[in-house]
């Protein structure tokens, strides 16, 4: 296929994109939430162990708002969102690239439950207005949008891998292994299913449960086996951050992985202090895909082939 092919091809799917894209905002804007923009080339990521930021001259370009949207709420905002680019190197395939979209938002005074609850009537919502119901068809599979299964962390290993959540934490790479490997393909494809709080290591910025602080406040959704959300009760302790800005870094450093500045405005942000909120981050480009049935993300996606 050449560049001008693949282009029609994606043409074709450009209008349903920006009608779902139209209907989240109509979501967000019904809930009272405000739309922002933030900088796409930033001096200094977040160190998450296994995401890397593409630099770009002076900058890096951003593998999610996240920081800049959170100054925004110590600034004094309550409810934000945002849907624009992101990057992350070495991310190609038929669900990754390098180049994405990102729905990002985030809600003060909300828990990662009541965020949830909304990010399920945003589904909805958008279901709705693009298939009049909320059932759908994707790579064969019927799926409703009705009802979520909720599945904690530690009860998914044990089912589907036969593991314990916490011992594979602990072993370099290991949690994320028997996570795609094993977990992930059996979780059902029929419904949204919700994996729930994770071990506190793969929390970079998730508080700890209050009932268990070995765990954390953090979700991700799957439909029809796509990951397509990721959502904290967002830490608001600073010293606590600090720690793991400090600990993620040096795994990076261990790894070869570039090293990042300070992300000083964050820090003097999260110093001044902001309150207690929840974060979640979606795929757009896979919404999308889910929504008008195609397994590619490149055939939803304007090509990066010049």
């Amino acid at each position: 296929m050449t560049s001008f092919d693949r282009l029609l091809s994606v043409a074709a799917n450009l209008p349903l994109r920006a009608k779902i894209a139209s209907l989240i905002r109509a979501a967000f804007d019904a809930a009272h939430f405000i739309e922002v923009e933030t900088p796409v080339g930033i001096i200094a990521p977040a160190a998450e162990e296994y995401i890397e930021a593409p630099k770009a001259d002076d900058f890096f370009l951003r593998t999610s708002p996240e920081l800049q949207m959170k100054r925004l709420l110590a600034a004094g905002m309550e409810r934000i969102y945002q849907l624009g680019p992101c990057f992350r190197s070495g991310e190609n395939g038929t669900r990754h690239r390098q180049e994405f979209t990102m729905l990002e938002f985030y809600q003060v005074g909300a828990d990662y439950l009541q965020l949830l609850e909304f990010f399920h009537s945003v589904l909805l919502s958008v279901c709705r207005g693009l298939h009049q119901d909320t059932s759908f068809t994707y790579n064969g599979q019927r799926i409703s949008l009705d009802k979520l299964e909720i599945i904690p962390v530690r009860e998914a290993f044990r089912r589907f891998a036969g593991e314990s959540a916490d011992r594979c934490a602990e072993e370099e790479g290991l949690f994320e292994l028997v996570l795609v490997d094993k977990v992930e393909p059996k979780l059902p494809k029929d419904r949204p299913c919700v994996l729930i709080d994770y071990p506190v290591r793969f929390g970079a910025f998730a508080r700890p449960k209050p009932s268990d602080p070995t765990l954390v406040e953090r979700w991700e959704i799957y439909l029809g086996g796509l990951e397509l959300a990721n959502t904290y009760g967002e830490l608001i302790d600073a010293a606590i951050q600090r720690e793991r800005f400090a600990r993620f870094s040096e795994t990076r450093r261990q790894q070869g992985l570039a090293e990042y500045p300070e992300p000083v405005a964050f820090l003097e942000a999260i110093d001044r202090g902001f309150p207690p909120c929840a974060g979640s981050a979606m795929g757009f480009d896979r919404l999308v895909m889910l929504l008008t049935d195609h397994t590619d993300i490149n055939e939803i996606s304007f090509p990066l082939d010049s």
